[in-house]
């Protein structure tokens, strides 16, 4: 390999808005904020989600943003700051900087993902 997933998702940690998850909770009910889970489906239903944030799987996560595309979802065209989050941190900084590159502005995620989240005492539902 010429590069490893640890090499990507350093680099996408140099250019990219990483918020700590105590920052995504305060952002939490702030109306200009959307909390983009991009975690795969059974880990929500195993684990739980951050109520109210809008799911949007890895695989999916460029079609739906994109206009042009006939998968895109509207929550993608808002005007409000996307905070994505996976478990960890390490998918959503990768889809953070490719969103990024597609040209999305107001974007980051939030490092420690999921786990962080409720280890902050963020609020969680399960599905």
């Amino acid at each position: 390999m010429k590069i490893t997933v640890k090499q990507l998702v350093q680099q996408a940690y140099q250019e990219i808005e990483t918020i700590s998850a105590e920052q995504a909770i305060k952002l939490y009910e702030n109306q200009d904020v959307l909390i983009v889970d991009i975690r795969d489906i059974r880990e929500l239903e195993r684990e739980g989600r951050i109520p109210g944030s809008f799911h949007a799987p890895r695989g999916m996560l460029e079609f739906w943003a994109d206009p042009d595309s006939p998968y895109h979802h509207e929550q993608f065209a808002c005007d409000k700051k996307l905070v994505l989050h996976c478990a960890k941190g390490w998918r959503s900084a990768l889809g953070t900087k490719t969103l990024q590159d597609m040209g999305m502005e107001k974007i980051c995620h939030f490092d420690g993902g999921f786990e962080a989240w409720k280890e902050c005492g963020g609020p969680v539902e399960t599905l």
